[in-house]
């Protein structure tokens, strides 16, 4: 039977496919525009708010992966997470389809995010982390029920080659490209993990074709010890061969910069995760399936090198 990967068109979707084929070459690839990856795949396009959609989509398939990028907006994350989410739900149930759902770790405790292992505190104090929280509720006591065969992976903040979406990329990586100054968010002296997202795709693609990794939510592989927000900043302007200079950004300036980068609009409110300590740990998957994760010197040369 099929897999089929829901939100296929962003970085995580493109890369989980390119993953995929080392297990099964009989993929469907679902988004509002779907273009295809590998040769034998197979494009449907679909709207996920859609339910007969949805149905449509995963028909036929044994184990769906949800990777869909919202517009980064609460508002738009509250009207539409919860609809994608019973939409997909309901279609894997109907089909007998498992479903991945891969997430982010919004809805940890802030005070609890200075070491997040799957089993850290679920209390969210952020818009975003609520529905990604009431989302993830909703999908695990379908699992609890009896109802369906599904898993969480979750990763932290993304890096790595391509990735539109990440907060490092737009800040950082692209400033010093271009001869600016890097714009830092919160402290610079504390660490921060990322996630090199080629290894969270592989990772996803191994847990998705695993006998026994259902019911379960699973730390995406994340390099330990990571960097600080100095220590980020001066390794990246060493690859690029440029001085490390920099702004910290706090409320205000990142209110400024959301006018030229759509996505520190609305950072604001997860701003605590810059404020203190935010590592990510993923003991879980590696001893699991024996992966070491890419080292943050090679995930930053291998970004450094995908810009040039």
């Amino acid at each position: 039977m099929k897999q089929v990967i829901l939100g296929s068109g962003g970085s995580i979707g493109y890369l989980l496919a390119k993953e995929l084929v080392r297990f099964k070459t009989d993929i469907r690839l679902v988004a509002r525009n779907p273009k295809k990856v590998n040769d034998t795949d197979e494009t449907m396009q679909a709207d996920l708010l859609d339910p007969q959609k949805v149905m449509e989509a995963v028909e036929g398939c044994s184990v769906a992966y949800l990777t869909v990028g919202l517009e980064y907006k609460a508002a738009v994350w509250e009207l539409q997470w919860p609809q994608i989410m019973t939409n997909t739900i309901e279609a894997c149930k109907k089909h007998n389809c498992k479903l991945v759902f891969f997430d982010n770790v919004y809805m940890y405790d802030p005070e609890q995010i200075g070491l997040m292992t799957e089993d850290t505190p679920i209390a969210p104090q952020s818009v975003k982390g609520k529905v990604r929280a009431k989302i993830a509720q909703q999908l695990m006591d379908e699992v609890k029920a009896g109802n369906l065969q599904a898993l969480i992976a979750r990763a932290a903040d993304f890096y790595g080659p391509g990735e539109i979406n990440s907060i490092l990329n737009e800040t950082v990586l692209k400033n010093f490209a271009k001869g600016k100054k890097a714009n830092w968010m919160g402290k610079v002296d504390v660490p921060h993990s990322f996630t090199y997202v080629p290894d969270a795709a592989k990772a996803t693609a191994m847990l998705g074709n695993s006998k026994d990794a259902w019911g379960q939510v699973w730390h995406l592989p994340t390099a330990p010890d990571p960097l600080t927000g100095i220590e980020w900043m001066e390794n990246i302007a060493a690859e690029i061969g440029t001085k490390c200079r920099y702004n910290v950004s706090g409320k205000g300036l990142i209110k400024i910069l959301g006018w030229f980068i759509p996505i520190l609009k609305e950072m604001p409110e997860m701003l605590y995760q810059y404020d203190r300590p935010y590592v990510f740990d993923s003991t879980k998957f590696e001893r699991k399936f024996r992966f070491e994760p890419t080292p943050y010197v090679r995930g930053i040369r291998e970004t450094v090198k995908a810009l040039q």
